[in-house]
This record gives C-alpha cells, sequence and structure tokens, in this order.
C-alpha cells in the first residue's frame, strides 16, 4: 500500500475514530481546553501582558497581541520568535511540550485536570518573570 492507506495505518485510524475520538472523550477535551484557556487568560490579566486567548474545542492558544486575529497576517505580525522560543524552552524544562510554530496546547483524552492547573502553575511563574 502507499505511506498512507496502508493496513496497519488504517487499522490505527478505525481504532482512534471507535475507541479514542469518543463523544465522553470529547466533552472530557473540549471542558479541559476551557479550564486551560481559563488558566491563561487569568494569567494574561494578572500580569497585564495584553495578550490574547484563542479557543477551539480542546485547543488553546495565545498570541502576543490584545485581539484575535482576523487574518494570516495579523497572526504573523503577533509574533515574536524570540519570546516564543524562550517560553517554549521554559515550558519544556518545566514539563509542557507546546506545539512547534505556537503558542498552543491540545487536550488529550488522556490530559488531567491536575495536568491543566500545573501548567497554569508554570505559566504563571513564567510570565512574573517577563513583567517583572
Amino acid at each position: 500500500g502507499t505511506l498512507a492507506g496502508n493496513a496497519l495505518s488504517l487499522a490505527a485510524m478505525r481504532a482512534t475514530l471507535t475507541e479514542v475520538l469518543t463523544e465522553e472523550n470529547f466533552t472530557k477535551m473540549i471542558a479541559l481546553g476551557n479550564r486551560w484557556c481559563d488558566g491563561v487568560e487569568a494569567v494574561i490579566q494578572e500580569t497585564g501582558l495584553g495578550w490574547h486567548v484563542n479557543r477551539l474545542g480542546a485547543r488553546g492558544e495565545y498570541l502576543f497581541q490584545p485581539n484575535a486575529a482576523r487574518t494570516g497576517r495579523e497572526a504573523a505580525d503577533a509574533g515574536d520568535f524570540e519570546l516564543e522560543q524562550y517560553i517554549h524552552l521554559r515550558m519544556l524544562n518545566d514539563g509542557f511540550l507546546l506545539t512547534p510554530f505556537h503558542n498552543m496546547a491540545l487536550m488529550s483524552p488522556y490530559t488531567s485536570a491536575e495536568d491543566v492547573d500545573a501548567h497554569t502553575v508554570a505559566f504563571r511563574a513564567l510570565c512574573t518573570e517577563l513583567v517583572n
């Protein structure tokens, strides 16, 4: 078969669609995504950084600008390569892997409320250091 259509990848896709991406898991993941975004937004407000949090289901992302980007250009202009690299390295040292090229997190069925809260604690420490 092809790289994407071989028997193993199709079996993995079927298992994911039937066993992992269930309504129960989506409900949990979306609730955790909201919890993550609420925590990040609270820290941004507390520290006065003026950043914005995007939410979409189980996904959350923060941008280095006060409002949601309306275009790809606005999103690109909100980037700060050095700050983003620092945040990724700092959060990785604290045990959190953010997606490359974004300040984004995606909750999985295995993410716990404790994981999300621990991220908020680490993010608060990072942001407090940035403003002090």
